[in-house]
């Protein structure tokens, strides 16, 4: 019968029963513990958690408890739904699962506010996306770490003349107490609320009767305070401890580069060696950890450029140029300029075998899916009359002059202009706020940029289905290699450069539906085979670098403009066997190659390219100056362990007297396996628990 406060109390025989079954389940997991626990919980296995990251000041992000938070399960469809979780409900905490279009600033703050009852939060999809945006980030991105300051462009500093992302509530730069995970399996979700629906719905909004359906969130964060903090706990460790416990890491990875025509990399460049820079950022985030899609925020405009690349490298005279082209895809952009940060560091300091004082001008593109760019500017006319003339052979790209009073939107070419004047500048979408209304979100997808296929095809077709996003981009790509064309002294061939909309289409394809396709395996190295999932590739900087994202744009790079050469693997692996290879000049990859025509084996090949990487870890780290406020200082907190499952949970009552048997078992079993009768008794202690799939059912069978 239910109590008003919402308990179970049985009568006299069912409580009989619950021991008798109780005792049968405890015995149960004396010998088969594992069996068990499979049967009491359901994992949860396609999940993304929020996590902690730090910077100079503060922590960001999310965390569990030591040992995991559980709470009771409470479905929240609508904004209503929330004063049974905040108040009125009789059982907490509470784990929210909350609908997708619900996961708003507005919401996440109500809940912020009642801790004591909120144990965490399983957030789902929405499908569609939302139709106002969603942007976790903030509204001026990177602020603070460009080129605009109180005592330059103060007009502009702090986006005092416009936010550049409107639609940004800055949520995943809050800290919540409570652990937060994604469901990103449909399935799951609706085995979650099925679940619901059975144990935790009671008629006219009354009580539920136990056993309810909870779910346990594991998401304990090593790291607290802030990067100063964390990475000076560290340092302790490593400097006294024979086995250091390292709580946090510095977000790092690789830049990825590349050189029109090959220099030495052993030194640098003479002072009148003259570059043309084109660069792109390759990275994005959101909420969640790792769940980065970027599909209009970063992956849209480095496919661009690496058309770009391909079609400018097939130029008849790009050999003899009389300027030198640097494509540059830079990591860890989202993160307070990261890669752009470390690459002007190293210039400055002659670590790079380009210097500052070798850059002639700087185009980047920013934000381009819409196919109308508007040119923000730094010292441009040169360039903007050359990009105007590029342009001007392309009907699909309409190009745009605006005001030369107009801030350059968060940019690479900014971390470039605090150390030297450069003439540069950025082609995007948006005069002035993104058009992007999921920037740096989990719906900055394919959809969002109208990368769709006819129902009914297969993989390979829809691998090499031109897209109409494929062709405008294709359309982009052209107008930037003829203007780089022209940029380094080209003349004769720039009506001809002409991008490849089914070069463009199949990395759309890649990067943003299916990264196990045919052409991507083909371009990789044997042992990168794994790095390619059966969905789309996440380009989150992460700490273990290189991540799979920035091995495949270096190797898909590497291929459109590089060349096949006829070398063994082994001369390959080791060109300094071969005296007519340079490795001071060409990186040589030995990459698994297309299929055969009996596709059933690989034509694995060498490819000798300029495509190299660079390391992209702020130079804070190398300086130990974590308080910086010049570079950048995000960390990521360490963890031991993140998963979430789901089960049925008893009454408080039934818990006392279930931990009673399990402290009698223990007494009893002692002579018995001991480590694995304890472990398994502290097991049950921890999780006084019911599940459908084991009780009564399985405790019957046993007997």
């Amino acid at each position: 019968m239910a109590t008003a406060g919402g308990g179970c109390v049985a009568d006299p025989g069912s409580r009989s029963l619950l021991r008798l079954l109780s005792f049968c389940v405890l015995l149960a997991g004396l010998c088969e513990g594992n069996s068990v626990e499979r049967k009491i919980y359901i994992p949860l296995n396609k999940t993304a958690p929020c996590v902690r990251l730090l910077n100079a000041t503060h922590q960001i992000g999310c965390q569990s408890s030591i040992s995991g938070d559980t709470g009771v399960i409470h479905v929240v469809e609508k904004e209503e739904d929330l004063q049974w979780v905040l108040t009125d409900g009789p059982n907490p905490p509470y784990v929210v699962l909350l609908e997708g279009t619900l996961f708003t600033r507005d919401v996440m703050e109500k809940l912020k506010g009642r801790s004591g009852r909120i144990a965490g939060l399983a957030v789902s999809l929405a499908k569609p996306s939302p139709a106002s945006g969603f942007s976790p980030s903030v509204q001026c991105p990177n602020d603070g770490f460009g080129v605009y300051s109180n005592s330059y462009g103060s007009q502009f500093a702090h986006c005092r003349a416009f936010q550049w992302n409107k639609v940004g509530d800055g949520l995943a730069y809050e800290d919540f107490s409570f652990p937060i995970f994604l469901l990103e399996d449909e399935n799951e979700t609706n085995v979650i609320k099925q679940c619901y629906r059975d144990h935790n719905l009671s008629p006219n909004g009354s009580a539920p009767a136990f056993p309810l359906c909870a779910m346990q969130l594991f998401s304990h964060m090593h790291a607290v305070v802030s990067t100063v903090t964390c990475m000076r706990r560290s340092l302790i460790q490593s400097s006294f401890s024979i086995s250091p416990e390292i709580v946090c890491d510095p977000l790092s990875d690789y830049n990825v580069w590349s050189l029109l025509k090959p220099i030495n990399t052993s030194g640098t460049l003479e002072p009148d060696d003259r570059v043309v820079v084109a660069a792109t950022r390759l990275d994005s985030r959101s909420f969640f950890w790792n769940v980065a899609p970027g599909a209009e925020s970063a992956v849209a405009s480095f496919i661009t450029q690496l058309a770009a690349a391909e079609a400018l490298q097939k130029a008849p005279d790009a050999a003899t140029l009389p300027r030198n082209v640097m494509f540059v895809f830079f990591q860890g952009e989202t993160f307070d300029y990261i890669g752009s940060s470390r690459m002007v560091y190293d210039m400055e300091n002659g670590k790079f075998p380009v210097q500052l004082e070798n850059i002639d001008s700087f185009v980047e593109l920013g934000q381009v899916c819409l196919r109308q760019l508007m040119p923000l500017l730094s010292q441009v006319e040169v360039l903007l009359s050359t990009l105007e003339q590029s342009g001007a052979g392309v009907p699909t790209v309409v190009l745009r002059r605006l005001n030369q009073s107009q801030p350059l939107p968060p940019s690479s070419l900014q971390r470039f202009l605090r150390a030297r004047n450069v003439s540069g500048v950025v082609l995007a979408d948006h005069s002035d706020s993104f058009h992007n209304l999921y920037y740096q979100s989990i719906y900055d997808t394919a959809e969002n940029i109208n990368v769709t296929y006819p129902a009914g095809q297969s993989p390979e077709e829809d691998l090499n289905f031109v897209t109409d996003t494929a062709k405008a981009l294709a359309g982009v790509a052209t107008v930037l290699a003829r203007a780089l064309y022209r940029l380094a002294g080209g003349a004769s061939f720039n009506d001809t450069i002409q991008a490849d909309p089914h070069t463009v289409t199949r990395l759309l394809y890649g990067f943003l539906v299916r990264a196990n396709n045919s052409w991507f395996q083909s371009i990789l190295r044997p042992d990168l085979r794994s790095y390619l999932g059966d969905g789309p590739l996440q380009h989150y900087i992460a700490v273990s670098s290189p991540t799979n994202a920035t091995y495949v744009v270096q190797y898909a790079l590497a291929n459109l403009t590089g060349k096949v050469i006829d070398l063994t693997r082994e001369q390959c692996q080791d060109p300094s066997q071969v005296p007519t290879e340079n490795k001071d000049l060409y990186e040589y990859t030995w990459v698994q190659g297309p299929l055969n025509a009996n596709e059933t084996d690989r034509l694995p090949r060498c490819v000798r390219s300029t495509a190299r990487l660079a390391r992209a870890l702020s130079p804070a780290f190398e300086l130990k100056q974590w308080g910086s406020t010049e570079y950048s200082t995000w960390t990521e907190s360490r963890w031991k362990d993140i998963r979430a499952r789901i089960f049925l949970i008893a009454s408080k009552e039934l818990e006392a007297e279930f931990g009673s048997m399990a402290e009698l078992l223990d007494v009893a079993g002692k002579g018995l396996n001991q480590l694995s009768v304890e472990a398994n008794l502290q097991e049950w202690r921890l999780k006084p628990a019911f599940s459908p799939h084991c009780w009564p059912r399985a405790c019957l069978q046993r007997a």
